[in-house]
């Protein structure tokens, strides 16, 4: 005999019992400031991704002058 999947009903207990929070509606302000800070959070990391990136660049161009003295 074939045993049928999910014995187990999704509801929204089952989602709590995952400890995942209420859905909470947020007002059109928080919306907007949570969106900031999540754009200013991105941009401090591609600030960080771009420092690597020059300092990489400036390696090999120091390189680069090495072997063109050669």
């Amino acid at each position: 005999m074939p045993v049928g999947k999910g014995s187990e009903p999704k509801t929204s207990s089952a989602a709590k019992s995952e400890g995942r929070r209420p859905w909470k509606k947020k007002s059109p302000i928080e919306v907007v400031m949570d969106q900031a800070e999540k754009l200013k959070a991105e941009i401090a990391e591609d600030e960080e991704e771009l420092k690597a990136k020059k300092r990489q660049l400036q390696k090999f161009e120091e390189a680069k002058k090495i072997f063109e003295a050669q």
